[in-house]
C-alpha cells in the first residue's frame, strides 16, 4: 500500500505530465526586438497564472498552511495559492483558494501585489490579494492541500522567516509587503 507523500508524488508527476504544465520554446535575441543574436532556441516551462491572499484578522494575525512540498523536500507556512482556473478571474480564484485550503471564507479582497517568482526559470505569475477577516464555513475541502492551518500574530512572521519556517517567494513576498505596509499607516 502506498503512503500518502508516496501517492500525492505520483498524482503531481502525472500532473506534470498533463495539461497543466506545457513547454514554451523562448528565442533568444535583443530584448529591444532588433537584431537577434545567434543563440539557440531554448525550452522553458510555462505555468498557469496562480492567485492567493493575504487573510488577516482582528487580532493581527495571518491565516497560513504548513505543507510539505515535494519537489525541494521542504516543509514551511504558506498564504493559500493556486492555479486559476480556466474562465475564472484572479481575485474569484484567490477566494475560492482561500476556501478550499483552509475552510474559512475570505472578506473582501483587494489588490496587494503581482509577483513573478521565477522569472528566469518560468512565466508563471502570481496575483495576491488581502483580505481583512474570514469567516469560519468548515473544515478545508482540500484538506491534502496542508498537515494544518493557522492563524498566525503578524509580529511573529519576521523571527519565523529568520527561523526558516517561511521560504516560499511569493508568500515571503506578501507577508513582507503586508508588514510594511501595515506598519507605515502605523507611522
Amino acid at each position: 500500500m502506498l503512503r500518502r507523500e508516496q501517492l500525492l508524488t505520483r498524482c503531481f508527476r502525472s500532473r506534470l505530465r498533463g495539461s497543466s504544465v506545457q513547454s514554451c520554446t523562448v528565442e533568444a535575441g535583443n530584448p529591444a526586438g532588433t537584431a537577434r543574436e545567434s543563440r539557440p532556441s531554448r525550452q522553458r516551462p510555462c505555468y498557469p497564472p496562480g492567485a492567493g491572499a493575504v487573510v488577516v484578522d482582528d487580532q493581527r494575525r495571518v491565516l497560513l498552511l504548513w505543507r510539505h512540498r515535494f519537489i525541494t523536500g521542504s516543509q514551511g507556512w504558506e498564504i493559500p495559492i493556486g492555479k486559476i482556473e480556466a474562465g475564472e478571474n484572479p481575485v474569484d480564484s484567490a477566494a475560492r483558494e482561500v476556501e478550499e485550503e483552509t475552510g474559512w471564507r475570505p472578506g473582501r479582497l483587494h489588490p496587494l501585489l503581482r509577483v513573478e517568482p521565477t522569472p528566469g526559470l518560468s512565466d508563471s505569475v502570481h496575483h495576491l490579494y488581502r483580505a481583512d477577516g474570514a469567516k469560519r464555513i468548515g473544515p478545508p475541502e482540500d484538506d491534502f492541500e496542508s498537515d494544518r492551518v493557522a492563524w498566525v500574530p503578524l509580529d511573529d512572521i519576521l523571527g519565523m522567516i529568520a527561523r526558516g519556517e517561511i521560504a516560499s517567494g511569493t508568500t515571503l513576498a506578501a507577508l513582507l509587503y503586508t508588514l510594511t505596509s501595515d506598519r507605515s499607516c502605523m507611522l
